[in-house]
């Protein structure tokens, strides 16, 4: 699963157009699909993760930064010089959290992976007491407790079923869940540009070496075009995840973000031929659950 892009908290005017800002969210998880699918097949193929991971970083980086090129307007791009360690940090988590899921996909299903990774936002709730000093009352520790229930369903470390890939799962959400707080400390401080840049940047220079060092070349056309996809599909899926909340609020567009289970079942049934079994469905809804919750109550003044 790819990090969502940062929402920018800057002021600027938002269309308020839900149902475009709906159609954009199901796009953008639908290519973050398309960047898990693309790395199970090539990890399939032979194609190391960490050779993966660095075309993820190298291409995005490359796309991003692809405006500033001849532009004088370098006003997107602005942040405080004392938040460049925490941006530093910040992409170092997500590179983590990259590499991990890369490793994962290639031995567990894609809907164990994404269920696992969805328990990013729960992890959040938890993480942001002692880390961002927030209050979480009743329902918020209920949904917390529910959703690592739900982990364990999908987990099963007490069965024949448990993958040790499974861990590399969860280190990939806990790295998602810190980066997201991280985000959310830098967010209207610092442009988002900005922040991805750092990000790109993090994840190229510290990946290339090892990327060159395991290198393996890609065997057919596909396995190339799919090697740059990708990195094209994380960008366009920030892209578009990014326009998506220029059209409705976060609280409006958040619920559709499960739709990346959706897209990961049937993508891992149409060209792997697999299906989730009915623990990892119930594991996936008892997550998915919680992550409502957590929502819900978001939307409610803090204290009630």
């Amino acid at each position: 699963m790819a990090a969502p892009a940062p929402v920018s908290h800057l002021a600027r005017a938002r269309e308020d157009r839900p149902g475009r800002g709906i159609l954009l969210m199901l796009l953008a998880y639908l290519l973050f699909a398309g960047t898990d699918t693309s790395v199970k097949w090539l990890s399939l193929a032979g194609l190391p993760a960490l050779q993966l991971a660095f075309m993820r970083f190298a291409t995005h980086l490359a796309l991003s930064t692809g405006p500033m090129i001849g532009s004088t307007d370098h006003s997107g791009w602005t942040a405080p010089r004392a938040q460049a360690l925490t941006m530093l940090l910040r992409g170092a988590l997500l590179m983590l959290s990259t590499v991990t899921n890369f490793i994962a996909l290639r031995y567990l299903d894609l809907t164990v992976s994404a269920a696992i990774m969805f328990s990013a936002p729960i992890l959040v709730c938890a993480l942001s007491v002692p880390l961002l000093g927030e209050r979480v009352g009743r329902w918020r520790w209920g949904a917390i407790l529910l959703g690592f229930v739900g982990v364990l369903i999908v987990v099963r470390p007490w069965s024949a079923e448990f993958h040790w890939a499974a861990i590399f799962s969860l280190t990939a959400a806990t790295s998602l869940a810190l980066f997201s707080i991280l985000t959310r400390r830098l967010a209207g401080v610092a442009a988002p540009r900005t922040m991805q840049l750092y990000a790109g940047l993090v994840g190229t220079l510290v990946l290339a070496p090892v990327a060159l060092w395991l290198w393996e070349t890609p065997q057919s056309t596909l396995d190339w075009t799919l090697l740059f996809a990708v990195g094209a599909f994380a960008w366009a899926g920030h892209h578009f995840f990014g326009q998506a909340h220029g059209y409705a609020e976060a609280s409006v567009l958040m619920p559709f973000s499960y739709s990346f289970l959706i897209y990961l079942s049937l993508s891992g049934f149409l060209v792997f031929g697999t299906l989730p079994d009915g623990m990892t469905l119930l594991g996936a809804g008892v997550i998915a659950a919680a992550g409502l919750v957590i929502w819900w109550r978001e939307r409610v003044p803090r204290g009630v």
